[in-house]
């Protein structure tokens, strides 16, 4: 019995391995993920405002045009403006209409959102550091190939 089928304590065959991959890939992501939101939320942050916030400081001063974000996320999220809306209440960034173009809302991060990420990345960073050492460099190049295959398609 694979390791999978042990740990879902499932007695059945997967239909092929096809199905048993992608279930893997289904269970690491949930372990890093809750890895990860129980790391942020001790901060007061859930993992999709931690992503908005690491890119809004990526676009630097000038912002992102709020259109923008969704394109960049890690996960998908339906509700960006929701999303936006908390992070301008919590004081983590600011929304802006252009004068030239009213229809462009820019998003920036704000000082305290600049802080709040110096003080989470290093520990997420550290966290990824755990969760991956035990594994080699070239282990760790050949999981992303394979998994930029998979979403590559064929």
């Amino acid at each position: 019995m694979g390791k999978l089928r042990e740990e879902l304590q499932q007695q059945k065959p997967f239909r092929n391995v096809r199905e048993e991959a992608i279930l893997n890939v289904w269970r690491t992501g949930d372990f890093v993920a809750h890895q990860l939101h129980q790391l942020l939320k001790s901060r007061g942050i859930s993992q999709t405002q931690y992503n908005v916030l690491r890119i809004l400081n990526g676009a630097g001063k000038e912002g992102l045009p709020c259109g923008e974000i969704g394109g960049r996320m890690l996960t998908r999220d339906p509700d960006i403006t929701r999303l936006m809306d908390r992070l301008v209440k919590h004081g983590m960034a600011t929304r802006t209409r252009l004068r030239n173009d009213r229809r462009v809302i820019m998003a920036r991060i704000t000082p305290a959102g600049s802080s709040l990420l110096e003080e989470i990345d290093p520990l997420v960073g550290d966290l990824m550091d755990r969760m991956l050492a035990h594994m080699k460099t070239p282990r760790l190049e050949s999981l992303i190939e394979l998994l930029e295959e998979v979403r590559g398609g064929g």
